[in-house]
């Protein structure tokens, strides 16, 4: 999944408006005007769309937190240059104060199944032999499945 895509989702899963992304990249770190929000969340297809670098969406993720959770030690964290599908979920999780139970859950929503152990293993360190990769697949069965938590069909 791009950077664009996975901030599309959240923007429609939990109904933030562009001034409302604005500041949680302001929280982040990172503070921009709303209409460089808009070319972010444009399609690639379309003239003006922007892309997203991780070190953006590592902001965004990191605003996410301390929108939802606050400040830890008062420090706004540094947004990381690099991300990949395990920190991002691990911010995810973060931001959203879940638990292994909480997180399956939420890939139960989609049909998705995954042990307690196979969902451990994201948030272990690289190095660790239990480690493993997240793959897109997981990641965007994820997103989906808050998207049917936070957004149910009516």
């Amino acid at each position: 999944m791009s950077n664009n895509d996975i901030l599309r989702t959240l923007r429609y899963t939990f109904h933030f408006h562009n001034h409302k992304m604005a500041e949680i990249f302001g929280f982040g770190g990172l503070p921009i005007f709303a209409e460089e929000v808009a070319l972010w969340l444009k399609k690639e297809e379309e003239p003006d769309f922007k892309k997203l670098y991780d070190k953006d969406l590592a902001a965004f993720l990191n605003g996410l937190i301390i929108n939802n959770r606050g400040l830890k030690d008062g420090e706004v964290p540094t947004p990381e240059k690099s991300l990949n599908n395990n920190l991002i979920l691990r911010k995810l999780r973060i931001a959203l104060n879940y638990k292994d139970e909480d997180m399956l859950d939420i890939f139960a929503l989609r049909g998705f199944r995954l042990s307690k152990h196979e969902l451990s293993a994201f948030f272990r360190n690289p190095t660790q032999a239990q480690y493993r990769e997240c793959k897109d697949q997981i990641l965007r069965n994820f997103l989906m499945g808050l998207q049917l938590k936070f957004r149910p069909k009516e």
